[in-house]
């Protein structure tokens, strides 16, 4: 294999791996029932004016299967990290004893598994788009050196096989990721 085409080729697995764990990285910010410390990534609080990620600015623990507490590290920043929190399409209701934020994890609905399920399945479609879209500038840029005579047609037909083979391998990554994630949703 051509020396370029094989740095492409390295170089589009690569993005298609961080496009895998970026998905994986967004279903964990879904909630599920449990608490996990991951529910609150998505949540940035404005701090003094500026919009700072909630890890930032507290410790955000599991001490039991349905409660998380917040921890601010600025025990002034309570109020605007108990607002966030609020303001967050989660649904959680903050309880503020003036030093940390406990948070429980209600029961969810079958309504609402059903739509969290519907969350999950955009999350992974859209993991899937990015990972054809490292597919497709890969391949562009192997057919520019077709083009420009850098290696021939058979090369250029095993090399996008040989693409698609990748491709695959990570999208069945991402249904694998979706089905256990839907199960743990569905999960009563």
């Amino acid at each position: 294999m051509n020396e370029m085409v094989k740095e492409f080729m390295d170089d589009g697995a690569e993005r298609m791996d961080k496009a895998v764990i970026a998905v994986n990285n967004e279903f964990n910010t879904v909630r599920t029932g449990r608490a996990a410390p991951a529910l609150l990534d998505r949540i940035s609080v404005d701090y003094y004016g500026t919009r700072t990620p909630l890890r930032q600015l507290a410790n955000v623990s599991a001490p039991e299967a349905r409660l998380l507490v917040v921890t601010p590290y600025d025990k002034s920043a309570l109020k605007e990290i108990e607002h966030a929190i609020m303001e967050s399409e989660l649904g959680l209701n903050p309880s503020n004893d003036g030093s940390l934020i406990r948070l429980a994890i209600p029961e969810l609905t079958e309504e609402r598994r059903r739509e969290l399920v519907k969350v999950v399945r955009g999350l992974a479609e859209d993991g899937r788009v990015a990972v054809r879209n490292v597919r497709r500038h890969v391949l562009h840029d192997i057919k520019e050196l077709q083009k420009e005579g850098e290696i021939s047609e058979d090369e250029l037909r095993r090399t996008e096989q040989e693409l698609q083979k990748i491709t695959d391998g990570h999208t069945r990554k991402i249904d694998e990721m979706l089905k256990r994630k839907e199960a743990e949703i569905l999960e009563v």
